[in-house]
């Protein structure tokens, strides 16, 4: 009779314990959660602009977002390291970024977002050079909308599938590389990607702007030479 009791209390206990920590991300909490991405600026360079928000909670809620970027724009990894050291942004790449390449000899990538204190960040994203066309002044970039994944240290053993979510493996943090379980969030509302347009050259001024450059090439050639024959230096 005693073990019977002893085994119901432990039963009991590890229920609770179990029931406590799964409702670390319960359904109703997965419902205020939000994400909105805007971008600002004008031209070549932009801010990709990211906020999450959700309803309170007693956990510390970690933030992942990984955002896909596609040839037309890139992010430049020696910018992103200064402002790690000036504000705290932390973003990861997954490959190495040709700053000079353009668009047309580029690939897409992915940066991992890691979000913190206020669960905010402005990433600054630049756009490529695109061929010129003799159509349009303009091309426009869609930038989809980034993967939401969160997870808590009170939460990693007992994170489970279920409704509007799923588990995904990912850096644990921006410094520990070591691989994590996540919670990716799905079926975000007003979730949609967002767009910028890059000025692109005009084709039918090709012939023009080369002539042009030989020449202003050959002038200042000759000019230089010149003045060399002439005083023997610059």
């Amino acid at each position: 009779m005693v073990r019977f009791y002893l085994l119901a209390i432990v039963l009991c206990f590890i229920h609770h314990g179990n029931s406590k920590e799964a409702d670390c991300f319960p359904s109703e909490w997965l419902k205020s959660v939000s994400m909105s991405v805007k971008i600002s600026k004008a031209g070549f360079h932009r801010d990709l602009q990211y906020r999450v928000q959700w309803s309170k909670t007693d956990h510390d809620v970690q933030v992942l977002l990984v955002q896909k970027l596609p040839s037309g724009v890139y992010m430049d990894e020696y910018q992103l390291e200064t402002l790690r050291r000036d504000t705290g942004l932390e973003v990861l790449l997954d490959s190495k970024v040709d700053l000079e390449a353009p668009e047309y000899l580029s690939s897409g990538f992915t940066a991992l977002v890691f979000l913190s204190g206020k669960h905010e960040a402005v990433v600054p994203v630049h756009g490529r050079y695109h061929r010129p066309s003799d159509s349009s002044k303009r091309v426009k970039v869609d930038i989809e909308s980034p993967r939401l994944l969160l997870r808590s240290d009170q939460c990693t053993e007992t994170l489970s599938p279920g409704l509007r979510r799923v588990v995904v493996d990912a850096p644990c943090t921006f410094s520990n590389h070591s691989i994590c379980s996540w919670m990716e969030i799905l079926d975000l509302e007003d979730n949609a990607g967002v767009s910028l347009e890059i000025p692109v050259g005009d084709s039918s001024m090709i012939i023009t702007v080369c002539v042009g450059t030989v020449l202003t090439t050959v002038l200042s050639c000759v000019y230089l030479l010149r003045n060399i024959w002439k005083h023997g230096s610059f």
